[in-house]
Parts: C-alpha cells; structure tokens; sequence
C-alpha cells in the first residue's frame, strides 16, 4: 500500500515566516506519521479568482472543474488526488490573504452545483485543516469576529470534504526582524518577543500534531 499524501497550501506572500513554519511543522507531523508531503506556496503562481462564468455549472460541461487555465489550475486537480490538504494563511485586516481567498473560490465554487440532490461533486471524503497567523491578539479577534467572519469557509471544507476542518489558530506573532525599522508604535517588541518566546514552540508543537492527526484519519 502507498503512503497517504498530505498536501499543505500556504497562502503567505513568505515562504518562510510563521505560516509557512507552521505549515512545516505540520507536514513533518504527517511525514513521522507514515505520509509522504508536498508544499504549495500561491504567492509563487500567477493566477486569480473566480470570474463567475458559470461554466462549471453547465448541464453540458464537466462538474467539478474550474473552467480557467492558469497555474492555479494543477493546484485544484492535486488537491483531489491527494488524502489530506492543509491550507495556510496568515489574516491581513481581519481575513484571508487575497491569495488564498481567491484559491478557496475556485476550489469550493467549481465543485458545488445549484442542486439540493448534489451539493457537492468532490470526488471523496477529504480531511483537511486550516492554519491561521495573525497579528491581531485573541482579544482584537474576538472583538472583530473573525471566527464568525472565517466560519463559512470551515463550513465550505464541511460540506465539500465530507469531514468538518481542523483549525489552529496562532495570535500575536512576530512581524519584523528588527521592529526599529518600521513604523510600528502601537506594538511593543519586548511584549511580542515575549510572547513568541512563550507560545510559539507551543504552537508549532499544535501544527506538529495536527498533521499527524491528519494522516491517522481524525479529520
């Protein structure tokens, strides 16, 4: 029998800040697991979001794939072939990346049909997790709902996977290598080195865990 394949997106325009690490993290839990892994940076793809042709949902064309041609388009056929997806994606002004929303859209919308028969033509039960970073404290996330905001693409993977997401979410982190440089006097360095001192190897340990969890099948 082959190894599972665990895939990790990561929608960061860095490929080696805290998503990106997160993301690694995760992929090495998986690989201990038994899995083979691979990484996807969108940043490094020219491609954009759904134009709302409606083409995969026509009676005469193929459901279930994405009517444009560009570098996404591989990305969204990988995602079906392989056993578990993990999406990465730091939140920039209380959302998504641009990336990664514009990946969601194509992913998701391509593969629901305007049916209360058939909601879905994603071929299998997919696990899948999303990894959140962001700037913003666990207070200011409250504050601002961003889990209600972000709740309808946990749903989406829900309802288009089969298996609810699992979700990690990772406050506070560190912005800048040398915050001097930067206009930036709302924060306190000492306060977020600190901070990331304290929580980071915990949260690394999370996505550690959360790949792991992936492969061994509890979604």
């Amino acid at each position: 029998m082959s190894a599972k394949t665990v895939l990790a997106i990561n929608g960061s325009p860095r490929r080696k800040a805290n998503t990106a690490e997160l993301l690694q993290h995760a992929l090495r839990g998986a690989a201990d697991a038994g899995a083979a892994t691979e990484m996807i940076h969108l940043y490094t793809l020219n491609f954009k979001g759904c134009t709302s042709c409606f083409v995969c949902k026509r009676k005469d064309k193929e459901h279930g794939v994405c009517a444009m041609k560009d570098d996404l388009s591989p990305v969204l056929e990988r995602v079906k072939q392989v056993d578990a997806v993990i999406f990465g994606a730091p939140i920039y002004f209380m959302n998504l990346s641009s990336g990664m929303l514009a990946c969601l859209e194509r992913l998701f919308f391509s593969n629901y049909l305007y049916s209360r028969e058939i909601p879905t033509v994603f071929p299998k039960i997919l696990p899948s997790a999303y990894i959140y970073t962001m700037n913003a404290t666990e207070e200011q996330a409250r504050q601002f709902q961003l889990s209600e905001r972000l709740h309808f693409l946990e749903m989406a993977a829900g309802q288009f996977f089969g298996m609810p997401p699992r979700t990690l979410w990772a406050y506070d982190t560190y912005q800048f290598k040398d915050y001097s440089q930067y206009e930036s006097s709302i924060f306190s360095e000492t306060a977020k080195a600190a901070w990331r001192k304290e929580q980071w190897p915990r949260q690394c340990a999370e996505a550690y865990s959360l790949g792991s969890a992936l492969v061994g099948g509890q979604g």
